[in-house]
């Protein structure tokens, strides 16, 4: 687009008290730019009329030196246009008093304006309009996989809202385990007592609905593709399929079991589409149905203990030792009887935490449905028996939101017993059993006879033991590092709920964590929500989350590339395929736009419109390094590579609460720190600059990046640039990476703090001046 550049400044919110307004709008007239205009209040209506009459003039490319680019967004929006905010407000006057008559001489706080100006300037020549990516071909109808309560609630939430909805299920009859269960826990008020399963009535209303089709027997051989084009074959569980096809093509070609042939015309149509990288060939599936996105709906299984694992409570050894699931089996066929003989069971132990090695620890994968669970089951033997007694030994009792009238009600029944404890042994008594625990709320050890116990085991996602979307991406089938998040599929339940780390993909149910039937309702609509939006991301060629609308997406100089393979890699989301060679294959939709793989690339040949290489880049070099030669003690000047999910925030509260740090310092906002290119920071120290930190989300087992494993990547990459420093023959303490969360701002003084004394210890850049 041929550029017509306006700089706009305001003056308000006391800007032009602290600044040098004048001197400041020299700034962008020196850099070229002809329209510089300033304003008291550019937010306001007079304010926005201004910036719309020169838009009307054919100005196209705004730099905007106001507030944070996280306020009045809205506002400072205007189609077909460039926009680039200036943190005048938050990052420098709210953050650095005046220092316009400083004891050194120096206005700190001017220079910083005056950079940061500069650096708006620089950018918003390295960058364009973004245009959106459009599928040739998109499909909208929506694919569960898993047609449990899950699977059921969220397609009937997709298809009132007007969409074709396939229901996958591995199993002959949908239902899944609600479809097992004697009673379930209470879904609506006053949520006191136990109701018949209302998965029957689901069932029947999902028949009503002509856009839902169900496909029972029948699992996910292969999802291929990306968000709005996804190619998905079907097959029956255990049978085998063969998808590549082999080149060259041969004179006739069989490519599925079935023995179908396809027409070697149309083969070699896709041949030729391969080699000009228009088509994936192993994608290629001529059987496969088309779908927009995925809803995960696969459910739990239950926990297998391993060998001797509660050999202490009697299982594996004691028939009457059961666990929860195998406790509501035996309660589903009638009235509750001991395994070992079929007598009846009159007194039942309800264990909920293995009370072994003395901690407080629960069963594994356990919470507040397991805790619930007891509670329905031992509702089971007070409805069986008139004179049942159930004990309930727990280290935590978890009820949560209105389901603590559910433990309310139990707590008033006669024959229902409650007692915090540790179960440390389950021994025979004659036909029954002796159960002991210990560290009581009575302060004493208590011996109860059982006709049955029952563990408390947990929910296990499926996705610990079978990745069950079976993905054609290069960086596998399932969810990688799925340990990170203890096997569930979410990618990060607490920022952006439903969303795995496969964009188009969404979790809901048990496979993302355990729940009870009635939040699994409520969760599945969620998960329906999420990929209606995806659908119409896609379709309008823009990010869905969590850069939700951003039009971007990674542009390729394929010519320099050495098929190092790192994007594909390293990217968080599998959004890269790549061929035999290992040149990337990018498939926009899957994008989340974080820039790990602009990050991780060694050649530079990855970036995207408004926020590349080049871009960041020119604002480094932007930034002015005092020497020797304009002061006697020249300030020092400090680099941060900021993410702008976790940090850039926690910059702007720290300045809505005017908390002050060093003026050395300047802020450049990064997509996310696995975007962050190694050779910036070479470009900083080269150019004279004291020092770089990174500050961004938490990673490890305090585990917040909202890009997965953008911090990761970035602080791996850190620990590698100690030989780049010592090629300069610099200190690698110049370089350091810190960690913030978004609630953290009052930290960020004395995070800058410490690393500015670090850098004065070292002294200035040896670099400085030349």
């Amino acid at each position: 687009m041929d550029k017509k550049y306006g700089v706009y400044i305001c003056t308000g919110c006391g800007i032009g008290e602290a600044l040098d307004i004048d001197k400041l709008s020299g700034i962008p007239k020196s850099e070229g730019v002809g329209i510089v205009k300033t304003h008291p209040f550019l937010c306001s209506k007079e304010g926005v009329e201004l910036l719309k009459q020169d838009i009307a003039e054919g100005v196209n490319a705004l730099v905007i030196g106001a507030c944070s680019r996280r306020v009045n967004f809205d506002v400072f929006r205007f189609d077909g246009c460039l926009v680039d905010r200036v943190n005048l407000r938050e990052q420098v006057v709210w953050t650095h008093p005046s220092t316009k008559n400083a004891e050194d001489g120096i206005d700190h706080t001017q220079m910083m304006a005056e950079d940061y100006l500069k650096m708006g300037v620089i950018k918003t020549k390295k960058i364009t309009l973004p245009e959106p990516y459009k599928l040739d071909t998109f499909c909208r109808k929506i694919l569960v996989i898993g047609g449990g309560i899950a699977g059921i609630s969220a397609a009937l939430d997709a298809a009132k809202a007007g969409y074709e909805v396939t229901i996958v299920e591995k199993e002959s009859a949908i239902g899944g385990y609600a479809a097992k269960v004697r009673k379930q826990l209470p879904v609506e008020d006053p949520f006191e007592n136990i109701i018949p399963p209302i998965i029957s009535g689901k069932i029947k209303e999902l028949e009503s609905f002509s856009n839902i089709t169900v496909k029972t027997n029948t699992v996910v051989a292969r999802i291929a593709g990306q968000p709005g084009d996804f190619t998905v074959t079907l097959k029956k569980p255990g049978e085998k399929i063969e998808f590549d096809v082999p080149f060259p093509l041969p004179a006739e070609m069989k490519v599925d079991e079935s023995g179908k042939e396809y027409e070697k015309d149309k083969l070699n149509e896709l041949y030729k589409e391969y080699n000009e990288g228009r088509v994936d060939i192993l994608s290629f599936d001529p059987n496969g149905e088309k779908f927009g996105s995925v809803i995960l709906t696969a459910g739990w299984r239950p926990y297998k203990a391993e060998e001797n694992e509660f050999a202490h409570l009697g299982f594996g050894a004691i028939p009457d030792v059961v666990t929860n699931v195998q406790f509501e089996e035996i309660a589903a066929k009638g009235k509750i009887t001991r395994p070992s003989d079929g007598k009846e069971a009159k007194s039942v132990v309800f264990v909920q935490s293995p009370g072994q090695g003395g901690n407080d620890n629960d069963f594994a994968f356990c919470g507040s449905v397991t805790s619930l669970v007891s509670l329905k089951q031992a509702k089971y033997v007070r409805e069986d028996y008139t004179d049942g007694k159930a004990y309930i030994f727990y280290q935590h009792m978890r009820t949560p939101g209105l389901m603590e009238n559910f433990y309310k009600s139990l707590q008033q029944d006669a024959g229902i017993f409650l007692t915090k404890g540790e179960v440390v042994s389950v021994s025979k008594n004659g036909n029954g059993m002796i159960v002991e625990a210990d560290n009581t709320l009575l302060g004493e050890k208590i011996q109860v006879k059982a006709d049955m116990v029952v563990l408390a085991t947990g929910m296990v996602p499926v996705t610990a033991d079978d990745p069950v979307i079976n993905l054609a991406y290069r960086q596998g089938p399932g969810f990688r590092d799925i340990d990170l998040f203890d096997k569930y599929a979410d990618s990060n339940f607490i920022c952006f709920p439903y969303e795995t780390q496969r964009t188009g993909v969404y979790a809901a149910g048990c496979i993302r964590r355990s729940m009870t039937m009635e939040e699994t309702i409520e969760d599945a609509a969620g998960a329906a929500l999420k990929a209606i939006q995806c659908i119409e991301s896609a379709n309008r060629g823009v990010s869905v989350h969590p850069r939700s609308g951003d039009m971007t997406f990674p542009d390729f100089f394929f010519q320099r590339c050495t098929q190092c393979k790192r994007c594909t890699e390293e990217c968080p989301f599998g959004a890269l395929d790549d061929d035999e060679k290992g040149t990337p294959k990018p498939n926009p939709t899957r994008c989340r736009r974080c820039g790990t793989c602009m990050g991780a690339c060694p050649e530079r040949i990855i970036g995207f419109a408004d926020y590349n290489i080049d871009s960041v880049g020119s604002m480094v070099k932007a930034i002015g390094v005092p020497s020797e030669d304009d002061f006697d003690e020249p300030p020092l000047r400090i680099l941060g590579l900021v993410c702008e999910n976790d940090a850039y925030p926690a910059l702007d509260m720290a300045g809505m609460n005017r908390l002050n740090y060093s003026p050395c310092v300047r802020i450049v906002p990064v997509r996310c720190l696995g975007s962050t290119n190694v050779i910036w920071i070479k470009d900083a120290l080269s150019q004279g600059m004291d020092g770089v930190f990174l500050l961004g989300c938490k990673h490890g087992d305090d585990y917040q990046c909202h890009f997965v494993k953008g911090s990761e990547l970035a602080s791996i990459r850190m620990k590698k640039i100690g030989e780049a420093l010592q090629s300069l023959s610099l200190e690698n303490e110049r370089v350091a990476q810190f960690e913030v969360a978004i609630d953290e701002y009052d930290k960020i003084p004395k995070i800058i703090g410490d690393f500015v004394e670090i850098i004065e210890g070292l002294g200035p850049n040896p670099f400085k001046g030349f």
